[in-house]
């Protein structure tokens, strides 16, 4: 896996010749928009990478943006993978890993989500705070990769706790309202049955999705800050459970998706 690794960052490397990437950020369904404010430098499809994953929904674009933004050197994800896919965890956190062989030190993630909060709304945004992992495994289950990260790292502060303070300082100064919650993470691809995303509103969770945790733990493992933050595209409370296509998700990321722009523009801009 090193060896993998190496090799798809050596290729990389190449391709961008000098330019050194301080954060990485990956842009969930329908949040493809961030990459407008990216001054480009280099935007490579997933299919050139050696070794890597190439998304298959169609709303993930599958490219690895080069770029500035407000001022800062970033690699984008424009496009994640899934496990519902078919991808094994090391295949979906492997960019992250490559990304972190390149140099990066912060990780943004964004993600598309169903809201469990009934004080929630869709197209409301909430920065993720905890998660709770009802995917069927993750990234560090088999042998450790002692050159990332310990054996048993710890996931007591998951999500960077300076950059929760600060995005919600920025989204008051821009004067909209930012929810707090925790993010809960099933396999897909099939939305939750009413009785689903009543046990998931009991167990803890405030927004589910199918995302955003694998990616989370490997970055952790390797001693990164994150910051997440989901969109809430529909609601799963039991008076507000409704019929919902990728159209209907699509439409309310994109309500959500300048505003969410705004806050990872700024954070980066600041960190």
């Amino acid at each position: 896996m090193m060896q993998l690794l190496q090799e798809s960052a050596s290729y990389l490397q190449h391709r961008i010749g000098g330019f050194a990437p301080e954060f990485g950020i990956i842009l969930g369904t329908g949040l493809g928009a961030l990459v407008n404010d990216v001054e480009v430098e280099h935007s490579i499809p997933y299919s050139e990478i050696p070794n890597f994953p190439v998304s298959t929904v169609e709303s993930h674009s599958g490219k690895l943006i080069f770029g500035k933004l407000a001022g800062r050197a970033v690699i984008v994800m424009q496009g994640r993978f899934h496990y519902y896919e078919g991808y094994s965890m090391e295949q979906l956190v492997f960019p992250v890993r490559v990304m972190k062989l390149m140099g990066i030190r912060k990780l943004f993630v964004s993600n598309a989500s169903g809201g469990l909060n009934p004080a929630f709304n869709t197209s409301d945004l909430m920065v993720i705070t905890d998660h709770i992992n009802l995917l069927p495994g993750n990234p560090l289950i088999g042998k450790n990769l002692d050159e990332l990260g310990p054996r048993f790292p710890d996931m007591s502060d998951a999500y960077d706790e300076e950059m929760v303070r600060q995005a919600m300082v920025i989204a008051e100064d821009l004067g909209f309202e930012l929810r707090e919650g925790v993010y809960a993470s099933v396999q897909g691809p099939m939305l939750e049955t009413p009785a689903e995303y009543n046990y998931i509103r009991i167990i803890g969770a405030d927004a589910v999705g199918m995302s955003t945790i694998p990616e989370v733990i490997a970055a952790r493992h390797m001693g990164m800050p994150v910051f997440a933050i989901s969109v809430i595209t529909d609601m799963g409370t039991p008076d507000r459970i409704k019929k919902v296509v990728l159209k209907d998700i699509l439409e309310a990321a994109a309500v959500a998706e300048p505003k969410m722009t705004k806050i990872i523009r700024e954070l980066v801009r600041i960190q």
